[in-house]
């Protein structure tokens, strides 16, 4: 294993090396330190050990298209520029049609799974969901359904009448096979009062993932951070998710997922800074010991600093995406999509072996 090389080190920092040399937790405490601390290489470097350990030097993409069925919602979260109002111009509601008609203008035949959220539009049924899914399933029937997040599936128990449990088994016979991890925001309260965050509350969004788990699904969860959360907030949101993984081995992945401004105009100082997205990525490693991977999301840091992350305890760099809308209409800067020449390229550059993968982290194909 390498040796820290980043001089006066102080006494705290070096009960934390310690800690993370001999596999023993760290604590809220430590957590918060580390993101007061500025000592980031030496973060990084505990990070990429325990990356290590977990994942060698492999890093892993996969193919996979972006799906958006609708954009019309309820909800009007603060930090969203996604969602439109019914009848707004700009908004839209497809039919499973509809839908199978764009993605066979778009899908190639290396793509193995749909990446499927959108708005909770309460102007459709529930069996619209389920119509969407079971559309997509029988047209493509070899691609994996990564869709809706824990806190469309709360808005799904609301506007059909049915348990956590009944809505998820529903979606599964029409194919679904996984969640996708947003909706989290930050699992604060507090926050989401301040942030209109008025979906799922803490308690539902992990309530969705613990009854999923239990159904036997395998999901994934992110961290919205970059607004008003303390570090300490972001810090509670890991425990939390660390809690939930303790008690149901279900989580893949943690995204850390940075904040986007609403405008593409906005200037860097409304953005964060790489120093702290990097920060982010490495301690979200160094705090949540029970899950295999932290995903560097390149929709929203960029492509160059996705690289650089997995030297900071990333072992994934999402997927080829294709036209990505949610992060692009609040200000990402960054491509909507990368081929897989590209993210293999992105891989290698860093020194690490790209492995192609499918939803479940199953190996398809190795580069070496």
């Amino acid at each position: 294993m390498s040796t820290l090389i980043t001089p006066h080190t102080d006494a705290r920092m070096a009960d934390i090396i310690e800690k993370v040399h001999a596999g023993e937790r760290l604590t809220l405490e430590d957590g918060v330190y580390l993101y007061d601390s500025n000592d980031l290489l030496t973060i990084g470097q505990l990070a990429n050990e325990v990356n290590l350990r977990k994942n060698r030097n492999k890093v892993y993409f996969i193919e996979n298209m972006s799906l958006y069925f609708t954009n019309v919602c309820e909800s009007r979260c603060a930090f969203c520029n996604f969602r439109k109002d019914e009848g707004e111009e700009g908004a839209y509601t497809l039919s499973g049609e509809e839908m199978i008609s764009y993605v066979e203008q778009h899908i190639h035949p290396g793509v193995r799974e749909f990446h499927i959220v959108g708005g909770h539009n309460a102007n459709v049924p529930f069996q619209y969901y389920v119509d969407s899914l079971q559309a997509l399933h029988d047209r493509f029937p070899d691609v994996t359904l990564k869709a809706y997040t824990a806190a469309e599936i709360d808005f799904f128990t609301r506007i059909s009448g049915l348990s956590i449990r009944e809505v998820l088994e529903r979606l599964q016979a029409a194919g679904l096979k996984t969640l996708t991890g947003g909706g989290a925001e930050i699992l604060s309260d507090q926050y989401r009062q301040k942030m209109h965050v008025d979906k799922a509350n803490v308690e539902q969004y992990l309530e969705v993932h613990r009854q999923a788990h239990k159904l036997g699904m395998r999901t994934h969860t992110t961290m919205l951070y970059g607004s008003i959360e303390s570090h300490e907030d972001r810090v509670r949101h890991m425990l939390q998710i660390r809690e939930l993984q303790d008690e149901t081995n279900g989580f893949m992945v943690f995204i850390p997922l940075s904040m986007q401004p609403k405008s593409k105009n906005a200037g860097i100082m409304r953005r964060n800074s790489a120093y702290e997205d990097l920060k982010t990525i490495a301690i979200s490693r160094l705090m949540i010991d029970n899950i295999d991977h932290i995903k560097a999301y390149f929709i929203n840091i960029g492509p160059q600093l996705t690289q650089v992350s997995l030297s900071f305890g990333a072992s994934d760099v999402h997927g080829t995406i294709l036209k990505e809308r949610i992060s692009h209409s609040a200000g990402a800067l960054t491509p909507e999509g990368l081929t897989r020449e590209e993210l293999i390229w992105l891989v290698k550059g860093a020194g690490k072996i790209p492995v192609e993968r499918d939803t479940f982290y199953n190996e398809i194909k190795v580069y070496e």
